[in-house]
């Protein structure tokens, strides 16, 4: 294809050797940036001659690239007033209108083709405006549908051999309406990189999109054309493991066999990638399995190195089968690779077959069947045609019925189908007897956000208000930091040679949790309301709340936060307190105001938060705060009930000293003189009722306190935990208690007392140790003689007895 260089009248823009031309082409520009027409109609008027046209002697560029790049439609249309060419070009041959289809301006594209820009240029590297036009954007596609109607060069190929088509195919994740609109315009299916080889058809199936897969083969795509690397569009599509895409393919007749330079077929990249209806649908179409690599490994090899187990399994049936060759009865069927093809293309051309013969019978003529697949361009020759009416018509009626040629059941065998691909239904699945029964029917719920009308953006165009500017600290840190801040802000010049970064923007309750005092304070002067809530009706305090950040609650408190606003659940930040069980917190929310006995949207009150908190010192805080004890939940529960519930004895023993010391109700009658009716039995929870007392009422006759359920296994825990239990003293307490032992001293004053000691004591019983040895060997005799005839004595008692 024949590139068009810009021309010597297209590059008139060029300046001659001439100081004037530059000097003042270089003030037309600075005139052009700043925008002032009046001065440049003056400068064009009183110039030298076609300044308006002349280009900078550097870059080139001309007084229609700097308002294109600018995106100042207004100055562009004034310049083009004043006599500006449209087809001027740089030094890179870039014209404005590639300018402006590179930034995505269609109004600019659409204002320069009205004023008769020529669309078919190229630049230096052979590239056309619709080269420029390549990005994932609505505006950019609106700019190539200006170009296309300007009869832009749809098969453009730039200097290097790159198609436009085919780039853009590269693209096709992003850019698959580009693509389609280029093939409504006439680019070649077939559009190839000559460098590479690789044609559009396959950067759309390496891409995987279906859409303009089938578009490209309806219009005449090659399913079977090769690149540099023998990589067919089978090949890209079995790398991407894209089955839809095969099946299509295969509609086309592609090969399915190819084997490139590595001596890799499809089925090769199907089985590393493990898809095991690819492995099977490859080796059913005329993929051989029994093919090795040039390394020396079969597919079914590769899956199983990759621990591909179902594609393991296929392709040991797909060899076995190849294995039986004609042996097998069913070869004529199965190995009719045209047979296939007709079943995978009617299959595609569903909708056309069904329009073309007509939506009124179900049978149609086999003369009729005929014309209408030749007319449709059937990919298959005509005996196999003749084949499959055979297989329809055996009767001899003349007569072929629609869906069991869609269905392919009579010519092509049942593993073959196209519908045995399809997902299976699990038994049980359609009901009845056998169906499985249906769980519970749970209603989802969903999480409660903010909706979109109450979180509008900033005038400035700026995210939602709860969302901060962070705050930035530009001083030079190898100046001054934390420790050695500047002696005066004056001191601190660092914004004059410090970059600013770009604003970043937070959620404001991050910076409530992280502390970062210095964003909440920059927000609020910024004029960020106090009580903003985010996307979950949170606000500032009720985080700081909930997170137990004492110091930023008590910053916000100051500058002016609601203590008594409420979330989606109708929870004050003293809720959040409570039940985070932050003590400080809640004796701060109490000192500025807040409402001590607000109920939630179940009716909980921030005492009961406390309580299922498990924090004593909390509950103490709340009802020393004139929190009521007796108020209750939308259940009916009062704060007993739930401190009962959670079965912590110390916050037990706090609610019930509270209700002890309140006035007692007098007993018989109530208000207006009437008897108060008792309040029926509530039904409690499984949970909740073995952590309750077992008796029930506030008040019995005798007015005692009810009695705590000494089995309850809960209540009994907590008991043990927390050293409440009447403990049993298990300290074992020797029947002789020994003392310390006795000193040198002690001892020797002992023995001293004993040289003292003579015969004419006073104890009746004292001996001498000499005396105490004496009579212990005269009594051991006559003990021994005792012991002796008692044992005499027995034996002849016992002799007696037996004679």
């Amino acid at each position: 294809m024949r590139l068009i260089r810009p021309s010597d009248a297209m590059m008139s823009g060029r300046v001659e050797e001439d100081r004037l031309q530059v000097l003042q082409i270089y003030r037309l520009l600075q005139c052009v940036r700043k925008g002032d027409e009046v001065q440049i109609e003056k400068m064009v008027n009183l110039g030298v001659k076609n300044l308006i046209n002349l280009t900078e002697p550097q870059d080139g560029t001309g007084v229609l690239h700097l308002a294109v790049t600018a995106n100042n439609q207004d100055l562009v249309r004034f310049l083009l007033s004043q006599g500006a060419n449209p087809n001027i070009q740089d030094k890179m041959g870039r014209t404005p209108v590639m300018l402006a289809a590179e930034l995505g301006n269609d109004a600019i594209v659409t204002l320069l083709a009205q004023s008769h820009a020529d669309l078919r240029l190229q630049d230096t590297e052979g590239k056309g405006v619709l080269f420029y036009c390549i990005f994932p954007t609505n505006r950019h596609t609106r700019c190539l549908q200006v170009a296309l109607k300007g009869q832009a060069d749809v098969n453009n190929v730039s200097a290097l051999g790159t198609h436009v088509f085919q780039l853009m195919c590269e693209k096709a994740q992003e850019c698959t309406t580009m693509c389609l609109i280029m093939l409504r315009g006439g680019a070649d299916p077939n559009a190839t990189n000559q460098k590479t080889g690789v044609t559009a058809l396959m950067e759309a199936a390496k891409a995987g999109s279906l859409q303009l897969l089938r578009t490209i083969l309806k219009r005449g795509g090659n399913p079977n054309a090769l690149d540099r690397k023998r990589l067919t569009a089978v090949h890209y599509a079995a790398m991407g493991d894209f089955f839809e895409l095969i099946q299509v393919l295969s509609a086309y007749s592609a090969d399915m066999g190819v084997i490139n330079l590595e001596e890799c077929t499809p089925l090769h990249y199907a089985a590393a990638i493990g898809n095991a209806n690819c492995c099977k649908f490859l080796a059913q179409r005329g993929c051989n399995p029994k093919l090795k690599n040039h390394e020396g490994f079969l597919p079914r090899h590769i899956a199983k190195d990759a621990g591909n187990k179902a594609a393991v399994k296929e392709l040991k049936k797909a060899e076995r089968q190849q294995g039986k060759g004609k042996k097998s009865s069913s070869v004529s069927l199965m190995s009719n690779l045209g047979g296939l093809t007709l079943h995978d293309w009617s299959h595609e051309y569903e909708t056309e077959l069904r329009q073309a013969f007509g939506n009124n019978s179900d049978t149609v003529t086999t003369e009729m069947f005929i014309s209408v697949l030749e007319e449709l361009k059937v990919p298959v020759e005509l005996d196999q045609i003749h084949k499959v009416i055979s297989a329809h018509d055996k009767g001899g009626e003349g007569c072929i019925n629609i869906n069991d040629f869609i269905k392919g059941v009579k010519y092509i065998p049942k593993p073959f189908l196209l519908s045995s691909y399809m997902p299976k239904k699990k038994k049980g699945e359609k009901g009845g007897k056998g169906g499985k029964k249906k769980g519970k029917f749970v209603l989802p719920l969903t999480i409660c956000t903010l909706p979109p009308e109450l979180m509008p953006r900033r005038p400035d165009g700026g995210p939602p208000h709860f969302m901060i500017e962070t705050y930035y600290n530009c001083s030079d840190i190898r100046r001054f930091d934390r420790d050695h801040p500047p002696e005066h802000p004056i001191m601190n010049d660092s914004g004059w040679y410090i970059e600013k970064p770009e604003k970043v923007y937070v959620n404001i309750n991050y910076c409530v949790k992280s502390g970062d005092l210095e964003s909440l304070d920059l927000a609020l002067n910024q004029g960020v309301p106090v009580d903003v809530q985010d996307q979950f009706y949170k606000t500032p305090l009720m985080v700081a709340c909930s997170s137990g950040n004492y110091k930023v609650a008590q910053y916000l408190l100051d500058q002016g936060a609601d203590v008594n606003v409420c979330d989606q659940f109708f929870w004050t930040p003293l809720h959040h307190a409570a039940h985070a069980g932050q003590v400080e917190l809640i004796e701060l929310l109490v000192q500025a105001g807040a409402t001590i006995d607000a109920r939630a949207l179940s009716g909980g009150t921030p005492l009961m938060r406390a309580i299922q908190s498990s924090r004593p010192s909390c509950v103490d805080v709340l009802i020393k705060a004139g929190a009521s004890v007796n108020a209750e939940n939308k259940k009916e529960q009062n704060c007993l009930d739930i401190a009962r519930a959670f079965a912590d004895s110390r916050i037990i023993d706090l609610v019930q000293d509270k209700m002890d010391s309140l006035p007692k109700l007098k007993e018989g009658k109530g208000k207006g003189g009437k008897a108060e009716k008792p309040k029926p039995a509530k039904r409690k929870s499984v949970a909740a009722e073995g952590a309750e007392h077992a008796e029930t009422s506030t008040a019995t006759a005798d007015n005692t306190p009810p009695q705590k359920d000494s089995k309850s296994v809960i209540l009994q825990n907590t008991r043990i935990s927390t050293g409440k239990t009447n403990t049993v003293d298990i300290t074992f307490v020797p029947k002789t208690v020994w003392g310390k032992p006795p000193t040198t001293s002690q001892l020797m004053s002992k023995i001293e007392t004993r040289k003292r000691l003579s015969l004419e004591l006073d104890f009746d019983d004292f001996m001498m140790p000499f005396s105490q040895n004496i009579q212990r060997k005269t009594l051991e005799p006559a003990i021994t003689t005792d012991y002796t005839e008692r044992r005499l004595g027995s034996k002849r008692h016992s002799d007696i007895l037996e004679s």
